[in-house]
Formats: C-alpha cells, sequence, structure tokens
C-alpha cells in the first residue's frame, strides 16, 4: 500500500494519534465507540485482503474462482465427499507454486464412513484391507452403472465421490499420516511448475484427499494483497467443514464475501443460504463490501418459473444493493477454455474434457458443458435473435453435435455463449473492484468513522481554547473576577451540602446505607440474645423476695406479685441494652456522616474560600449530642411498654392464657416459696410467650422507624440551616480571600496558561494527524470526505450525533479559577 500511495506511510500512526487524544479527555472518551474505527483501520492497513467465496455444497464456488483467474486451478465436481480449503494468493511468475496440506487417515475414515451410510453401504473391515476398498468400489461402480452414469443423480455421484476418495487414499497412502495433516511444497512431490502441481490437486481422486490447497500464482487480480478464499459448502455433508466455513465468515480477518446463491436452479433461498447472509451482517470486518452471485443461471432460460421467482427474489430481498450477477459458471469458464481449442482435439472433448469423455464399455460419455452447450443452441432462446442458426440433430450424438455446430460457427458463437454466461460481466466488476474501488472505499469507510471523532474533539479544543483564552492574564483582573462569583459559589455550595446530606439520609431509609445497617443488624442480635439470657437466668426465687419484701405484715406473696416483679425485671435489662445500642448507632452514623462530608467537593471549596469549615465540624458533634439524648429517650419508652402485658396474653383460647391458669393451679398447692419455686419453668415459658413478640415488633419494625424519622427530622433541618448560615459568610469569605487571592491568582494564571499550552499542544498533534489523513484521502482522488482542521479562527461546527438519541454534552473541561 504504502508503495502505491506513499502519502498513506504513516495512517496507523495518524489514526492512533486520534484515538490516544480521545483517551486523554474524560469528558469524550465515554461518548465514542472507538471499535468501528480500530476496524476499519486494521482492513486499511492489512497487508492481505481475503475474498471468501461463500455459498451451498456444490454451488459453483470453485468454477467461479477458475473462471475469474481464467485458468482452471481448482476442482469442480458435483457430489464432491469433502471440503478442501483453497487459499490463493499473488506471487511473481517465476514464483509460482502451491503447498498441499492431505487429510488424516482418521478424517477419511469417517468420510468413507459418512459416504457409506449415505449409499445404504456397509463398511465391514479396515480401508488399509486391499480387499474391503475394492469390494466398496464396486459396489459403488454398480450404483453408478444402476443409475445410468455418474452424473445422473445424487445417489451416483456420492457413489463417485465414495470412489475417489478410496482411489486417493490409495495413490496417496504414503503422504497421508494417522492422525496428522502433512503438509507438502510441490517440489517435495515432485512437480516442476504450478500447472502441474494444480493437474495433480484437481484430479478428483487427489483433491478427495486434500484438506488445504495454498496457491501461489501470477495474476493481475490477486495483486495489492487480495486473497481469494473458497470453503467447504455452508450445508457440507459434515457438519466441521460447513462450521469451517461459518467461523471463516465471522473471522476479523474477512474482508469481503462473494456470495454464490442457488435460486436460479432451487427456485428459493435455502434455509443455509438465509442464515449465511445473516451472519455476515454481523462480521464488523465485512460491512458493506458483499456481492450476490445467482449461479446457474442457464436454469432460468428454460423455466419461465423459475425465472420468475428469481426476479421476484432479487426484488424483494436484495434491492438495497447493486452488487447483483447472474451468472453460469460452467459455460463461462469452459466457454472461455474451449476458444484456445480447434477442430483437431474434437473443441477440447480430447485435451480438456479427456477425462469426461471415457465411458464404459468404451462408449464416449458427455461431459457436463457439452450436454449444457447443446441445449443452450437449441432450447435456451439466446440465439433466436442472433445470427446464429444453428442446429441440433437427433441423428447424432451430443459430442457429436458440439464438434460439428462449433466447426460451423466457431469462435463467434463462444464468445456470445461467454456473454450469456454473465461471468465476463462478473469478471469486470470484481475486477474494477479490487482494482481501481477497494482501496478508495476502504479509506472512504475509515475516514466516514473517523468524522464523528474528528468533529468531537474538534468542537472540545476549540470551546475549552476559547475559555482558556477568555480567562483573565492580570492578577488584579483574576482577583476581581473571584471575588465576582463568590456569592454564586457560597450558594452552590449550600446546596450541594444540602442535596448531599439529604441523599444520605434517604440511603438509611432506603436501607441502602450498608455500615448502617450493621450497626442495626448488631443491635437486632443483642436484644434477642440479651433476652435469651434472661429467659435462661431469670430466678423466680429472687422476684418472689422481692413482693414480700415489699410488704412488711406479710409472709406470702400471690403469683401475681411474683410475674409482676418479673415484667419490670425483663423490661429495664432489656431497656439498657437498647440504650447502649441505639446511642452506639448513632454515634457511629454520625461520625461517619462527618468524615464523609470532609470528602466532599462543597467542603473542600467551603475550605477554601473562608480558611475553616465554618463551623460545620461543631454543628455536627452538636448534632450527635442531641440525637443521643432523642435516641435515649426513645429506647426508654419502648421498653416502658414492656411492663404491661400485651392484650392478647390473656386472649381465650390461647396458648398463653391455657399455660397462665396451668401455672396458677400449680402455685396455688400451698403459700411457701416453694409451690411458686416449683414452676419456675413454667413462669420463664408465661415470660418467653408474652416478651418475644414485644421485643420481635421492636428491633424489626418499630423501633426502626423511630430511628429513621429521628435522622430524618434532625439531619434535613440542619443541611437548609447551615445551607443558609453559608450564604451570610459572604463578607467572612471576601476578607479571607482578599488576604489569599493574590497568590491563588498567580497560580491560576499560571495554571491556565500550562493548560492553554496543553490544548494547543493537543490541537497540533490532531491537525498533523488530519492532515495527513487527509492527504491520505486526496491521493486516492478523495475529496469529500476530509476531516475538518482546527484553525486559530474558532468556529464551532454543531454537535454531531454519535449515538442514537444521544448528542454531546456541552464542554465541562474549563477550569474553575
Amino acid at each position: 500500500m504504502s508503495q502505491d500511495y506513499p502519502q498513506c506511510a504513516k495512517l496507523k500512526d495518524q489514526v492512533n494519534a486520534l484515538l490516544q487524544l480521545l483517551q486523554q479527555e474524560p469528558n469524550l472518551r465515554t461518548q465514542y465507540s472507538t471499535r468501528e474505527i480500530e476496524h476499519s483501520l486494521n482492513k486499511a492497513i492489512a497487508p492481505k485482503f481475503e475474498i471468501v467465496f461463500a455459498g451451498a455444497f456444490s454451488a459453483g464456488k470453485s468454477m467461479l474462482i477458475n473462471a475469474l483467474l481464467e485458468r482452471e486451478l481448482l476442482y469442480s465436481a458435483e457430489g464432491h465427499a469433502t471440503g478442501t480449503e483453497c487459499y490463493i494468493e499473488y506471487a511473481t511468475p517465476e514464483e509460482e507454486r502451491v503447498v498441499l496440506t492431505f487429510l488424516s487417515e482418521s478424517e477419511i475414515r469417517e468420510q468413507v464412513q459418512l459416504v457409506c451410510q449415505r449409499l445404504g453401504l456397509g463398511l465391514d473391515g479396515n480401508i488399509n484391507q486391499a480387499d474391503v476398498t475394492e469390494t466398496l468400489k464396486k459396489k459403488a461402480q454398480h450404483i453408478i452403472e444402476q443409475e445410468g452414469g455418474e452424473s445422473k443423480s445424487e445417489y451416483a455421484k456420492q457413489a463417485k465421490a465414495l470412489i475417489l476418495l478410496l482411489e486417493g487414499f490409495e495413490h496417496n497412502r504414503d503422504r497421508i499420516a494417522t492422525l496428522e495433516n502433512k503438509i507438502y511444497s510441490m517440489d517435495q512431490l515432485g512437480f516442476s511448475n504450478l500447472s502441474k502441481a494444480a493437474d495433480y490437486a484437481r484430479r478428483g481422486s487427489n483433491s478427495a484427499v486434500l484438506k488445504r490447497l495454498q496457491y501461489y500464482c501470477y495474476h493481475p487480480l490477486l495483486e495489492d494483497g487480495n486473497v481469494l478464499v473458497d470453503l467447504p459448502g455452508i450445508d457440507a455433508p459434515v457438519q466441521k467443514d460447513a462450521d469451517l466455513t461459518y467461523r471463516k465468515i465471522e473471522d476479523p480477518e474477512t474482508s469481503a464475501v462473494i456470495t454464490i446463491l442457488k435460486p436460479a436452479a432451487a427456485g428459493d433461498m435455502t434455509t443455509e443460504e438465509t442464515e449465511l447472509l445473516e451472519k455476515i451482517k454481523t462480521n464488523p470486518g465485512i460491512r458493506d463490501r458483499v456481492f450476490y452471485v445467482f449461479n446457474r443461471i442457464d436454469q432460468t432460460w428454460y423455466n419461465a418459473q423459475l425465472r420468475q421467482r428469481l426476479d421476484n427474489l432479487i426484488q424483494t430481498q436484495f434491492r438495497d444493493t447493486t452488487r447483483i450477477y447472474k451468472t453460469s459458471g460452467l459455460l463461462g469458464f469452459y466457454g472461455s477454455q474451449i476458444k484456445q481449442t480447434t477442430g483437431r482435439d474434437r473443441f477440447g472433448l480430447d485435451s480438456l474434457f479427456t477425462e469426461s469423455v471415457k465411458g464404459i464399455g468404451g462408449e464416449e460419455e458427455t461431459p457436463q458443458f457439452v450436454s449444457e452447450f447443446n441445449n443452450y443452441c437449441a432450447n435456451s432462446g439466446k440465439l433466436t435473435s442472433s445470427p446464429f442458426r444453428v442446429s441440433v440433430n437427433s441423428y447424432e450424438t451430443a459430442n457429436e453435435n458440439y464438434v460439428r455446430i462449433l466447426s460451423e460457427w466457431g469462435t463467434p458463437l463462444i464468445e456470445q455463449l461467454i456473454t450469456d454466461s454473465g461471468i465476463e460481466s462478473f469478471r469486470s466488476a470484481i475486477t474494477q473492484y479490487l482494482t481501481e474501488e477497494k482501496r478508495p472505499q476502504l479509506f472512504t469507510t475509515l475516514a466516514s468513522d473517523l468524522q464523528p471523532l474528528c468533529i468531537g474533539l474538534k468542537n472540545y479544543y476549540n470551546s475549552k481554547r476559547q475559555d482558556l483564552q477568555s480567562q483573565p492574564r492580570e492578577i488584579d483582573a483574576m482577583k476581581a473576577q473571584e471575588l465576582d462569583k463568590l456569592n454564586q459559589q457560597l450558594q452552590t455550595i449550600g446546596g450541594e451540602f444540602k442535596s448531599y446530606l439529604s441523599q444520605k439520609v434517604n440511603q438509611i431509609i432506603a436501607r441502602e446505607d450498608v455500615e448502617f445497617e450493621r450497626d442495626f443488624t448488631l443491635l437486632k442480635q443483642q436484644m434477642v440474645a440479651k433476652l435469651d439470657g434472661l429467659l435462661q437466668t431469670f430466678s423466680v426465687l429472687d422476684a418472689y423476695k422481692k413482693a414480700t419484701g415489699s410488704h412488711d405484715r406479710n409472709s406470702t406473696a400471690p403469683f401475681l406479685a411474683v410475674l409482676v416483679e418479673a415484667l419490670y425485671y425483663f423490661s429495664n435489662e432489656l431497656e439498657d441494652v437498647l440504650v447502649e445500642s441505639s446511642q452506639l448507632i448513632v454515634s457511629s452514623f454520625c461520625q461517619r456522616l462527618l468524615e464523609s462530608v470532609k470528602t466532599t467537593d462543597c467542603y473542600r471549596e467551603l475550605y477554601r474560600l473562608l480558611g475553616k469549615d465554618g463551623g460545620i465540624e461543631q454543628q455536627f458533634k452538636d448534632l450527635e449530642k442531641t440525637m443521643l439524648k432523642l435516641a435515649e429517650s426513645a429506647a426508654r419508652k419502648e421498653c416502658d411498654r414492656y411492663v404491661r402485658e400485651s392484650p392478647r396474653f390473656y386472649n381465650e383460647g390461647t396458648f398463653s392464657i391455657y399455660q397462665f391458669r396451668q401455672t396458677l393451679q400449680q402455685t396455688s398447692q400451698s403459700y411457701g416459696a416453694e409451690s411458686i419455686v416449683e414452676a419456675e419453668p413454667a413462669i420463664r415459658q408465661l415470660l418467653k410467650l408474652d416478651f418475644e413478640p414485644k421485643v420481635s415488633a421492636t428491633i424489626r419494625s418499630e423501633f426502626r422507624q423511630t430511628i429513621d424519622n429521628m435522622i430524618k427530622t434532625e439531619v434535613l433541618p440542619l443541611a437548609e440551616q447551615y445551607r443558609l448560615d453559608i450564604l451570610q459568610k459572604y463578607d467572612q469569605a471576601r476578607a479571607y480571600l482578599e488576604q489569599t487571592l493574590e497568590k491563588e491568582a498567580e497560580l491560576k494564571i499560571a495554571q491556565n496558561e500550562r493548560h492553554l499550552e496543553e490544548v494547543e499542544e493537543k490541537i497540533a498533534i490532531y491537525n498533523e494527524a488530519v492532515q495527513g489523513l487527509n492527504a491520505c484521502l486526496q491521493s486516492m482522488n478523495l475529496y469529500s470526505g476530509q476531516l475538518p482542521m482546527i484553525t486559530d479562527d474558532v468556529v464551532v461546527i454543531p454537535e454531531l450525533v454519535v449515538e442514537a438519541g444521544e448528542e454531546l454534552p456541552p464542554d465541562e473541561s474549563s477550569e474553575s479559577l
């Protein structure tokens, strides 16, 4: 590329310079995806441009490649048993060569097994055994004879494929390893030139056992890194062969696809063909570099219904592209080949078609091209308005008709055949694209992908430069500007402070503050643990002593008095825990909140303006004291209610009233302490039934709501009050700034100058890269896609939409002074 377009030699560095500029600007880099730019850059600078010929099995891919190169390189026959990968690259005439990779024995066995299953033949034994292979070949040959020839049916074609596969294995046994794929150069195989090596590889039996062919041949179409890739059909009999083609379609190395479609012969698109077109769309490396070839167009010459269905298909499903071609690869390619023959070799029957003419029992077979040629002359209607008056006689064989017709009409008829085949038009279109349009299109695509990015960078740098240039350059002017902004800055700080505290409060209410939730979970655990401990250690005797100790005249106490003492004891003990835990929650919350406030931009900015925090820390300490008292009061109030039995405790039909009556009956057995002490387990159960629902309600909903409400009613008013207080600190802030502003102004002016220099350096890098890219485009006469330069006269281009429904944001990069 650099030889043909020296102005494009630094293309990669120039594009990367723009991408690096984007990465240096946080405000911009999230607005642009560089994926498409990177793909289009890789395509523009890639040394190879791989063009994949993709289509169904036996669609004519190999024949079209042969036709494009006007030489018979690739094997082409219906019913081929395997799928061979073929890569054709450029070489000078003296360096033409081919590299051949063979299938392994295990792969060949798999192919033989598959074809035998299709033919209904049993495979008894190993293909290394001569008697096994001979038996299979005889059975396959019998199928061909029964069908009337190898081209008469799909069944016969598969039988021929089996024969070729077995013969290929036998003839190349010394080149085939058990598991690995052996690779040979044509020199290692004893071939002195590409033609002889191609003849070997094209022979059906050899082709059947080849896994990959890499041709390096001389042809102008292959210059500039163009590589033609022929792969197995998308509906290949072996799934892994079909998968190979799909993987190549999705490979980023693939640059263009020529799809060979069969609706001209089949009438409709197959499922595999539809899937192929969908997969092509998913590869960003291909874009719109897709060519659609409807091969075997000659089938529509004899069937009006087929012709109508094809026209409808093109009009409905391919109306958005002009890269549509109708071809008959068979007629076009062999038509070009027989132009080099004469009557002496019966126009190729004794040279080009020697293998096809050999028949069974000495009788000549009719090559497929000869049959199609005769059909073209007699039934296609293509010669109706031509000067050719061709007759196909029933008393002559197909080969005799063929030789006679060409003897009578010669080259002009062949030229007409080639024209009607569409091959010349197809070859001309592909040649024009690859030699004249490909490189400019790749660069146009790259420029188009870069355009939004360049406009965004230009606007960004212009806006930033304009903002920096508008900043005061003198200290007095800078000081005056800062003082003018002071009131607005104080308002902004107050608003941000209030907004920040509101956000923190809402996080707690929404259960999104992880540390607060952890503290409250600890409170729950401590309350539950305390209740469990009380139930396990509660002494009925101690409660009995307290009851009797309160009444000097009495020597006994009622069961209810013991129960009352227990209610007071449990409530007070739980109250101590709730007070301590709630105060810990409040204290931790206030400390965390103050620490987080100190990390905010508004706090730092306030400190810059005042030289101190303006009393925030003291107000938070006062807030903590207030909230500690409120938390203690709320906890005592909550637990004070525990003294009163639950209203459900005495409900009829409940287990608690049943337990109460049973306990009462047990304690009434005597008037001493022993009856009550013996009932201690039952009394503990009664207390559990009463206190567990109370504590559960507290820790699950009631007390949390109390704490939330306390935080909201105390913190939010503080935020609003402080917002108002900050505005009253204008005089204080002005006095402080006047003391420090001169030095700060000097720093700001120096900072602005430094930032302006950085912007100018980036603009210089941008302009250098864009100038180089534009020179590259101009070298190809591409002027419409020129990228914008940044000039001193600042004119901001309207923002370009970079994503669906999303515009570039206004510039936010200018530094605050």
